[in-house]
């Protein structure tokens, strides 16, 4: 049986992605609720980063290599992470390539 899921927009957060997808001509609003984490690995390769407590947001705007949301979690250029949603059917890894 599938369940419907729905999250709340972040008051300011949701209008700063909008205004990043203008930067991406093929994005298209999507409104994925997610949980994504921090995974493990190293900075620099050699100071280790511990994986990070997972953390719900929604996925705002995509495109077939993208995706836009905010959240909370302090993320720094390249760092590894893990996308996963409610019934495991979006479930992939990346990396960031932007911040604001």
């Amino acid at each position: 049986m599938a369940q419907q899921a729905t999250a709340q927009s972040r008051t300011g957060q949701s209008s700063t992605v909008a205004e990043l997808a203008r930067f991406f001509p093929e994005a298209t609003p999507v409104r994925i609720p997610v949980q994504f984490t921090r995974r493990s690995g190293t900075t620099d390769g050699s100071q280790p980063v511990a994986a990070g407590v997972p953390e719900s947001t929604v996925i705002e705007f995509g495109t077939a290599r993208e995706v836009l949301f905010a959240c909370i979690t302090p993320l720094e250029f390249a760092d590894s992470l893990r996308l996963r949603n409610w019934d495991g059917a979006l479930e992939t890894g990346g990396a960031v390539g932007g911040v604001r």
